[in-house]
């Protein structure tokens, strides 16, 4: 059911907050906000738009079909960027689009007063390798691909976006710059915006990101990560000549053990907090002794001084391994360990009282859907926590299985989370 603006602004207003999850409903809209938001809306253009988008609804399932099936493993997203950066100038009225060192793409429109630039992104990467068959396939009216909800349904809803702004002619007080970021996912580490927000990189004053999530999804929290790789080394050998040596493998699983016993008291109470062993490796045969073992951890907290402390507990239960497996050798040399901190996802909020959030909620609840503000490890988490304005709304449609090779998106009412990004956009850029 499909309720109407005022019907949600009143739920709203009776919302408590449930910290049990991760979610958390909207409790307030400003006044203010709900005006602008209603008159922004309700405009002659944007009404347009809105219906711009979804008589357009083919042709932006067609572009989601076809950028999906241009693989974009981590690191190697380069085709699907030229690709994308091709569509965008395609009827968007697109004043100038280039690709920066490190590959995203970044196309500007120029606003009436260049005192702000307003930017709408989303990612070009997914977590799949390069040999991942990411052929669309079409059971009833649902599409099955690895990544076509996680994110390439953003970078068509972009390009949706762009082209409805300059067929209805709508023009805006703040340049509107369009971004295909890459290195959101894994080990890419969040490497497209961080490169963005360099010191030195292009001026941004609020930034908006569309990722996984139900249309209403309103991301003003970024979950903080460290992720690590850690490797023991040692001489390796037979499994019954060199019988004796420490060993690399024995050592990684003493590793995993300490940690997982000590990371789950410490988890156990306090602010939430995760920890995976993603993935191990390591050896040559089953009757040789490794040379090297090794794996990859990811932690997570929406406390940025819990991960500090999970570090210190993973570094202790790998330091107490190699001690272990170093006294109980019998000939050879000691083990040596690599810890190495391979990724650091930044955490902040941004406060529900913020404009750009007030905005978000506005929006949600001007298409008649509920406004839940969530927190997640998402682009905005790197201009989060460096105090500039940002939120990630959701994708829309119906989705499932994001990460996996069965990954499903069904367009039910996908054009909603479209008209409410354009709608977010415009009322941030400042419609003229």
């Amino acid at each position: 059911m499909k309720y109407t603006f005022q019907v949600i602004l009143f739920l709203i207003s009776l919302w408590t907050i449930d910290l049990s999850g991760q979610g958390q409903k909207a409790q307030y809209l400003d006044p203010e906000i709900r005006n602008e938001i209603k008159t922004i809306g309700e405009s002659e253009k944007v009404q347009q738009a809105f219906q711009y988008i979804l008589e357009t609804e083919a042709r932006t399932l067609d572009e989601h079909i076809l950028l999906t099936e241009i693989p974009a493993p981590p690191f190697k997203e380069t085709k699907r960027a030229e690709k994308w950066m091709e569509m965008i100038q395609i009827e968007t009225g697109i004043d100038s689009v280039w690709m920066d060192e490190v590959g995203n793409v970044l196309a500007l429109k120029k606003g009436s007063n260049g005192d702000k630039t307003i930017v709408l992104d989303a990612h070009l990467d997914t977590v799949f390798p390069e040999e991942t068959d990411v052929t669309v396939q079409m059971r009833g009216d649902t599409l099955y691909a690895p990544g076509i909800g996680d994110d390439t349904r953003g970078l068509a809803m972009v390009l949706s976006v762009a082209r409805a702004i300059h067929k209805t002619g709508i023009e805006t007080d703040a340049h509107q710059l369009y971004i295909g970021s890459v290195g959101e996912e894994g080990l890419g580490d969040l490497r497209g915006v961080k490169h963005l927000f360099r010191s030195g990189g292009p001026k941004i004053d609020t930034w908006i990101s569309i990722d996984g999530g139900n249309t209403g999804r309103v991301n003003n929290r970024g979950l903080g990560s460290y992720r690590y790789k850690v490797m023991f080394k040692g001489d390796g050998g037979h499994s019954w000549g060199a019988f004796g040596l420490a060993n690399p493998h024995h050592a990684l699983g003493s590793a995993i053990h300490n940690f997982v016993i000590e990371a789950d008291r410490f988890t156990a109470t306090g602010p939430r907090t995760s920890y995976n062993v993603g993935r191990i490796g390591g050896g040559t045969s089953i009757n040789s002794i490794p040379f090297e073992s090794w794996m990859e951890i990811d932690i997570r907290s929406i406390a940025p001084e819990r991960l500090d402390s999970m570090e210190n507990i993973l570094r202790t239960a790998c330091e107490s391994a190699l001690k272990e497996q170093n006294e109980i050798a019998r000939i050879g040399e000691p083990l040596t360990l690599d810890f190495q901190k391979i990724g650091n996802r930044p955490s902040g909020s941004v406060d529900e009282g913020a404009t750009i959030i007030q905005r978000a909620i506005g929006a949600t609840a001007f298409i008649g859907k509920y406004p839940e503000l969530t927190i997640g490890s998402t682009n905005s988490n790197i201009p989060i926590s460096q105090g500039i304005p940002a939120v990630t709304i959701g994708r829309g449609g119906k989705a499932l299985n994001a990460h996996s090779l069965n990954e499903w998106w069904l367009n039910d009412e996908g054009h909603l989370a479209i008209q409410l990004a354009l709608l977010l956009f415009v009322t941030e850029c400042g419609m003229n």
